[in-house]
């Protein structure tokens, strides 16, 4: 890979070696053909999928409600499972787990689909039909992907809640999903600490009525409440005559929901975020196939939660559709030692990594020699997700794990999109920090309060102009939310991410992180992301956090979290040195007021670091919501 200046940006482009191999070539030609044509060009894509029954119409679009694969026949397990035994993928690694405790499991797609199908039966005997809601809170075990899989085959709908939230975001979601079943585990892992799921169902089942059952997975082996009529052993149901290898996947059409996926905002109930099937399968396939390039004997790792959007995408759905092995990892990065990512990808050979920019941060700060203990070598592509990533984390990154020879896909996209929306393509000449340009099909735009293009390099808002395959259709049991929230803050019918971003000249898109993460100081707005970017760049700064106090003069000051790598220490010339730093990088009215070095900061279970909890605590205000806290 070479790299190039051009109009002051760092420019990396891709080798020969990653050209010639790459499934697709010719992007810009390729985007203008699918948006000039979209119907067909999904089309295309689809008719590479399974279908029971075809589509009579590619699109149906009654703003803001969308209907892709009109009276089209599939299921999305089919395509995951059902179409990969009867080809040499039978015999196929679909899976590989490594317990934090080393403990390690495979599954062929013959052996997945054989559990899948087991699970399947359980949960018709327990009375669950098509339509139904289930709601899975369980470690990152192969049983949380089983159970997934599982709902889907039957027709339900799976409501995954991330393992460890708190009894009242549990008991939130299988309240408003009116779930019938919950399956949960005895505990789990994580950083050398039990997880403890089974007493957190208990309380939050207690004031759940439409709970009939709860299926208990056993991960940990200790003693646990087991209410006799309600709680079922995962072991037991599956050994029992009803658990039968054998289970026909239900015929369903292209628009039956698939999962709700709750996401929690700054205020306000949790969002139900409805994605359905046809064109939520047709999406992240396609996206997966070309972003990330897979090959036939690619080894995949997502390090992801399934039980967040980037899981259910690209960690269960479109890595088992393409036939790819995938790994799946239970625990912590650093547990027991700060190399564990980068021994699972020398022991297993891991040729695609995909992450987040808040893991490579926290792993950054240990230094180089914990990863050049580890043969990388298998390494093929890297990529990100979550959050916009600082240029100097994206350098750490492509130098010191993919060793300059990877390219990386840094992918911007949400739970609302279903998958990748902004993401270079492994032929893109990639620019550290930026998202590149639009996949095929998303027409994205970055405009001002009242929908006018703003000029090159100034923020805005980042907007969608068109439907698209993957998108979510509704919020559930309330489509006006859905309505206000997504398509009514900005004119001209199109979709808002409620991010800010900017266009250069060139049509790369840059995103600068929410528009709720803006400090205003003496008039000028900064973004959180943009200040903690200055501040990672310091070669003493592993990770950062911004938020905005009250301040007599400037009306906001900022007050900065600093969290510092290996081998410095805090100090009042440090302090000095980093306020200096982020008045050169941004300009003297970024300068922080404030500078607090911290061990860790708070983050989701998800990677991201929740400023709103810094604040809170800062002002002394109500934390609110702390349910996604991962500590």
């Amino acid at each position: 890979m070479t790299v190039s200046d051009n109009k002051n940006k760092d420019v990396y482009n891709p080798s020969k070696g990653i050209l010639d191999k790459a499934n697709i070539r010719g992007y810009e030609k390729l985007y203008q053909q699918s948006i000039k044509n979209p119907e067909a060009f999904w089309a295309g894509i689809a008719k590479e999928l399974n279908w029971y029954k075809p589509w009579k119409k590619v699109l149906e679009w009654k703003y803001p409600f969308a209907k892709w694969f009109v009276d089209g026949k599939t299921n999305i397990v089919a395509n995951a499972v059902d179409r990969h035994l009867t080809t040499f993928r039978r015999n196929k690694i679909a899976i590989i787990w490594e317990g934090e405790n080393n403990e390690t499991k495979t599954l062929s797609y013959y052996a997945l689909n054989r559990e899948v199908s087991k699970f399947a039966n359980v949960l018709k005997a327990a009375g669950i039909k098509k339509g139904d809601r289930v709601t899975i809170y369980m470690p990152r075990i192969p049983e949380q992907v089983i159970a997934m899989l599982a709902t889907a085959k039957i027709g339900a709908i799976h409501s995954v809640v991330y393992g460890g939230f708190s009894v009242e975001a549990l008991h939130a979601r299988i309240i408003d999903s009116a779930s019938k079943v919950v399956i949960t585990a005895d505990g789990g892992y994580m950083n050398n600490k039990i997880v403890q799921l089974k007493s957190i169902t208990d309380e939050a089942v207690k004031r759940s009525p439409s709970v009939e059952t709860v299926i208990v997975v056993k991960r940990i082996g200790h003693d646990i409440n087991m209410e006799s009529g309600r709680d079922y052993w995962y072991h037991d149901l599956m050994n029992l005559p009803i658990a039968s290898p054998k289970c026909e996947t239900e015929v369903m059409d292209a628009e039956d929901p698939l999962y709700i996926l709750y996401t929690s905002g700054t205020t306000g109930a949790p969002k139900g975020v409805v994605h359905t099937i046809g064109g939520y399968m047709t999406y992240i396939y396609a996206t997966m196939k070309y972003v990330f390039d897979i090959k036939e004997e690619d080894r995949w790792w997502c390090t992801a939660d399934p039980g967040w959007v980037t899981g259910h995408s690209y960690i269960v759905y479109a890595p088992l559709m393409l036939g790819t092995t995938s790994i799946m990892y239970e625990g912590s990065p650093t547990y027991p030692y700060p190399d564990r990512w980068w021994s699972i990808v020398e022991k297993y050979g891991v040729n695609v990594l995909y992450t987040t920019p808040t893991g490579i941060r926290s792993l950054m700060r240990f230094g180089e020699l914990w990863v050049n203990r580890r043969d990388l070598s298998s390494l093929r592509l890297l990529g990100t997700v979550g959050e916009p990533i600082n240029p100097e984390a994206w350098r750490w990154y492509y130098r010191v794990i993919g060793k300059e020879k990877c390219p990386i896909m840094d992918t911007w996209w949400q739970t609302e999109t279903g998958g990748f929306m902004i993401t270079p393509l492994p032929e893109t000449p990639l620019r550290p920090g930026s998202a590149a340009k639009p996949f095929f099909g998303i027409v994205a735009d970055v405009v001002d309060e009242k929908g006018r293009p703003v000029s090159p390099n100034m923020e805005g808002s980042l907007i969608i102009k068109k439907p698209w395959p993957g998108m979510l259709r509704t919020i559930y049991r309330d489509p006006e939310r859905y309505k206000k929230v997504y398509w009514e803050k900005i004119p001209g019918n199109v979709y808002t991410t409620g991010d800010s971003a900017k266009k250069d000249e060139d049509g790369y898109i840059w995103i600068i992180g929410r528009q709720d993460d803006v400090i205003k100081v003496s008039g000028y707005r900064l973004g959180t992301a943009e200040i903690e970017s200055a501040l990672v760049s310091h070669p003493a700064v592993a990770e950062a956090a911004a938020i905005g106090k009250p301040h007599e003069i400037k009306g906001t000051a900022i007050k900065v979290f600093v969290v510092l790598r290996t081998g410095f220490s805090a100090s009042d010339d440090l302090m000095d040195e980093l306020r200096s730093h982020v008045a050169k990088e941004l300009g003297p009215i970024a300068k922080p007021e404030e500078i607090q070095f911290v061990d860790s900061l708070p983050k989701t279970r998800s990677g991201k670091i929740m400023r709103r909890l810094l604040k809170a605590r800062e002002l002394g205000m109500p934390e609110g919501d702390i349910s996604t806290l991962e500590e």
